[in-house]
């Protein structure tokens, strides 16, 4: 079963919200079982979501969300992008869908919203977990050497075996292939008369970044009250001693790393994404 749920998000933008499997039954009567949320990251969509969904429904109530400029969720020409646009979202996709106080997952840029609205709001989060976003400014430099990386895309690709191999084999930016990158791309494609190109605007999407590379996130990561789980892939953007200081600052933080896995740690190590997520949830949620 899959079943799509429309939010209303900041300034009328019209989400997208995905459930997966069906949720499990509460417990005592009247009694629902824990809302979870999960976020993805810049240029993902809430499908990348779907078997972590689907894992999640046997005790959880789980939503992926097209975050704006994503997937099937409104993509309005000059937006806002902002970070108060993408936390505002979340915040109405929490209560839209009666999730409170939920679970927060996030990957990357979709981990910063979720650590930002736990700041702001800890009466809609009960447990958070970051995977692999740094709290640190990345600076200008990163930001141009994604114009570059946008500009480099050969599009339109002729056949999705052609996004496949060029974001998983091809790409120069590539240390090693990575199968589950080239999937990844896969997904976010769609067919036009002249080939496949990207389901959403690189221009919308380094409008977005824009506003967060320049900054530092660690005073809003301290606010953060709940439990957090900062996982990262070993290979990942996040290194092991800025993963281990974000747990420092955080007033109830935990660390987990998944080997051989890179910033796609739950698509290139699934088995394991689970069990440190799931070891998390069982210490922090109540049966």
């Amino acid at each position: 079963m899959v079943r799509r749920i429309d939010v209303s998000g900041t300034d009328g933008v019209r989400l997208a919200a995905w459930e997966f499997a069906e949720p499990p039954k509460g417990g005592k009567e009247g009694e629902q079982a824990p809302g979870v949320l999960l976020l993805h990251g810049l240029m993902g969509r809430a499908a990348h979501w779907a078997d972590t969904a689907r894992w999640l429904a046997a005790r959880h109530r789980a939503f992926g969300l097209d975050q704006r400029g994503h997937g099937r969720s409104d993509k309005p020409a000059e937006g806002p992008y902002s970070r108060e646009a993408f936390v505002g979202d979340a915040e109405a996709a929490i209560e839209q869908l009666g999730l409170a106080p939920a679970v927060l997952i996030g990957h990357s840029m979709g981990a910063l919203t979720a650590w930002q609205l736990a700041a702001r709001r800890p009466d809609l989060v009960r447990a958070l977990v970051i995977c692999d976003m740094r709290a640190s400014a990345l600076g200008g430099r990163s930001q141009r050497e994604w114009e570059e990386w946008f500009e480099s895309w050969p599009v339109p690709f002729a056949t999705l075996a052609d996004v496949r191999k060029w974001f998983g084999e091809d790409d120069p930016g590539l240390e090693r292939p990575a199968p589950s990158r080239g999937e990844f791309f896969a997904e976010v494609m769609a067919e036009r008369p002249d080939g496949w190109r990207p389901v959403f605007s690189r221009r919308q999407m380094l409008t977005a970044r824009e506003t967060w590379v320049h900054d530092a996130h660690w005073e809003e990561l301290a606010q953060v009250r709940c439990p957090t789980l900062v996982l990262r892939g070993v290979d990942g953007e996040l290194g092991r001693a800025e993963a281990q200081e974000m747990v420092r600052v955080l007033p109830r933080g935990e660390y987990a790393e998944i080997p051989d896995a890179g910033h796609l740690a739950h698509h290139d190590q699934p088995e394991s994404w689970r069990a440190a997520v799931g070891a998390f949830l069982d210490k922090t949620l109540p049966d």
